[in-house]
C-alpha cells in the first residue's frame, strides 16, 4: 500500500485563515494524505454555485468559498473534518470518494443503533429527513481539499436563516438531540479511522484487480 495519512488538530479557528492554508497544502503533490480536524466561528460560506441562493438577514459574517454546493453555516459545537486526499495514490474518482465519505459517517451512527442515510442529489448523511452532516469538497491537481462538517452540540438556529445546501425547509439535527454525547475530537477521531480504513480496503482491493 501506499497511502499514508496524519491528522492535524487546530481549535477553534476562522474560516478564511483555514481556507487559504488549504490551498497552499495542495499547491504540491500530496505524499501524505491529511485530515484537518477543528470548529469555526460562525459563519455562512458560499459554494461555487451562487444560483438562486437567498442571503440571510444577519450579523454573521458571509463568505465565499470554492468548494462544491451552495450555502451552509459553520459555528462552534460543529466538528470540520478537511479531508486533503491525493486521489491518485488511490486511482479514486471523487464521486466514490463521497460515497466512502457518506458511508463511514453512516457507519459511525450505527455504533450508537442511529441509522443514517444519504440522499440522491445531495451529498450528505441523513436522520429521519433531518441533515447531520454535510460534504462538500475541491478537487485541484486531482487532490481534494474541503471536506466534511458533522453537527454535534451547536446552536443550530443559524440553519433556519437559510436553505441549507439550497434546499428550502430542509432541516438539520445534531449528535446531542439523538443522545450521542461526544465531544469534537472523539467525533473526528471516530470517522477518520473510518474513513482510513475504507480508503485502505479500496486500495487492497484495487492491488488485487490489478494483480
Amino acid at each position: 500500500m501506499s497511502s499514508k495519512f496524519k491528522i492535524k488538530y487546530f481549535k477553534i479557528e476562522d474560516y478564511n485563515v483555514i481556507f487559504e492554508d488549504m490551498k497552499e497544502e495542495i499547491k504540491k503533490p500530496l505524499e501524505i494524505n491529511q485530515f484537518w480536524t477543528l470548529e469555526h466561528y460562525p459563519v455562512f460560506t458560499l459554494g461555487v454555485n451562487k444560483k438562486n441562493i437567498a442571503l440571510p438577514d444577519t450579523k454573521i459574517p458571509i463568505v465565499n468559498s470554492d468548494r462544491g454546493g451552495k450555502i451552509t453555516y459553520h459555528g462552534p459545537g460543529q466538528v470540520i473534518i478537511y479531508t486533503l486526499i491525493n486521489l491518485d495514490q488511490f486511482s479514486m474518482t471523487i464521486t466514490k470518494l463521497v460515497r466512502i465519505f457518506e458511508e463511514s459517517i453512516i457507519e459511525f451512527l450505527s455504533q450508537f443503533n442511529i441509522s443514517g442515510h444519504p440522499q440522491a442529489g445531495a451529498p450528505g448523511v441523513y436522520v429521519d429527513l433531518k441533515k447531520i452532516a454535510s460534504i462538500g469538497l475541491r478537487v485541484k491537481n486531482n487532490q481534494t481539499y474541503h471536506g466534511i462538517s458533522i453537527n454535534n452540540n451547536m446552536d443550530l438556529s443559524p440553519f433556519s436563516l437559510i436553505d441549507p445546501c439550497g434546499y428550502k425547509n430542509l432541516q438539520m439535527t445534531q449528535l446531542k438531540d439523538l443522545g450521542i454525547i461526544l465531544d469534537n475530537k472523539e467525533v473526528a477521531d471516530k470517522i477518520i479511522t473510518i474513513i482510513k480504513n475504507k480508503l485502505m480496503e479500496y486500495e487492497i482491493t484495487r492491488d488485487k484487480r490489478q494483480s
